[in-house]
């Protein structure tokens, strides 16, 4: 695991973490603008960093690692953490853990998927095959390349913004291995969030991307038990992906306590 920061360290801190088989450039696009009020920190997960040779085992594992860090560096405490879809789930586990502290957790439309053991070994058993030749090569499918190339062109920035997030069209990752992503997929189904979570001194903020259901809010509710949804008229990390500009003006308003 590597942390990449960057800007004026005597900003407040924030913690970027990356979703999915996804890469720290993927936060690339919005450095500049964060920089203007964060010291940035974007953590890269075992097993998908280009620099070193290591395999994801487990979230606790990752989540270990990173609270290391923070009691290292910066006293065990940071003024912000964003986590972009699993990255939620991350920034959800650090602050029920307890073992570190987060001001501001900034969930970013996380799905927030669980399923026990049988039917998260199914799960990941399907998605590997695709994600691994998708972020092996860097390209899509054939099949999905066509659909891809028959939709209009709002939903294809909105696609080409969301597989920018896996490196698609970089090159490919050949150093990510089947493990790693299983390893990923699986433990993020399997390792529980709490119900109702709630820190003295930490507040909880979710981009709740409302295209994406009223069951995810519903969801939001559920895990934590004052939260400040703040919603969009979007699809799934649709504001960090495609409206950079917008996404650091919320991520900047959540901290500094605007509530909607």
């Amino acid at each position: 695991m590597k942390f990449y920061e960057s800007g004026d360290s005597s900003k407040p801190v924030i913690f970027l973490f990356p979703g999915t088989c996804c890469l720290y450039s993927s936060f690339e696009h919005v450095l500049d603008g964060l920089h203007s009020y964060f010291y940035t920190v974007i953590v890269s997960y075992d097993g998908f960093d280009p620099n070193e040779k290591t395999e994801f085992y487990s979230m606790e594992d990752e989540c270990e690692k990173i609270e290391l860090e923070i009691k290292k560096k910066y006293d065990g405490r940071i003024k912000a953490a964003y986590g972009c879809s699993l990255g939620g789930s991350f920034v959800s586990l650090l602050i029920q853990r307890k073992r570190i502290h987060i001001d501001h957790g900034i969930i970013g439309s996380s799905d927030m998927d669980e399923a026990g053991q049988f039917m998260a070994k199914i799960q990941s058993s399907v998605v590997v095959p695709i994600m691994y030749k998708m972020v092996h090569t860097g390209a899509l499918p054939k099949f999905m390349q066509k659909k891809l190339n028959k939709t209009d062109e709002v939903k294809k920035e909105l696609y080409n913004g969301f597989l920018n997030m896996f490196g698609i069209g970089k090159g490919g990752c050949p150093w990510i291995t089947k493990q790693s992503i299983y390893n990923q997929f699986y433990s993020d189904l399997v390792t529980k969030v709490q119900h109702g979570i709630d820190v003295p001194g930490t507040t909880i903020h979710v981009f709740y991307a409302t295209k994406m259901g009223k069951k995810y809010e519903k969801r939001y509710w559920t895990y934590f038990k004052n939260p400040d949804i703040r919603r969009h008229n979007m699809q799934h990390e649709e504001l960090f992906c495609c409206h950079s500009a917008e996404w650091v003006k919320e991520v900047k308003k959540s901290v500094e306590g605007d509530r909607q």
